[in-house]
């Protein structure tokens, strides 16, 4: 695929993303693998030596995701602010 413009790269990663939700019947297993790293990255965030009991870590590992994602619409809000400021 050499030689491609970055929007014709853009273009056939679509094509490829829309045609494997086509095929997929179970939405909510295909993607159950990536749901399970992002858990686990916030229990290492949190235990990474896993010295918590489960029931600990999962509290503290859902307390963790809010904040990074409270942290990111944060940053949105500021994109947005900076964007609007600067139209």
């Amino acid at each position: 695929m050499t030689g491609l413009s970055p929007e014709e790269r853009k273009q056939l990663a679509r094509l490829g993303a829309h045609t494997k939700w086509a095929m997929t019947e179970d939405r909510t297993a295909a993607t159950q693998p990536a749901r399970d790293g992002l858990l686990r990255k916030f229990e290492d965030q949190v235990d990474p030596d896993r010295v918590l009991s489960p029931e600990e870590r999962a509290k503290r590992a859902e307390n963790a995701k809010k904040a990074h994602y409270q942290r990111m619409a944060l940053a949105s809000a500021k994109a947005r602010r900076a964007r609007k400021q600067g139209s």
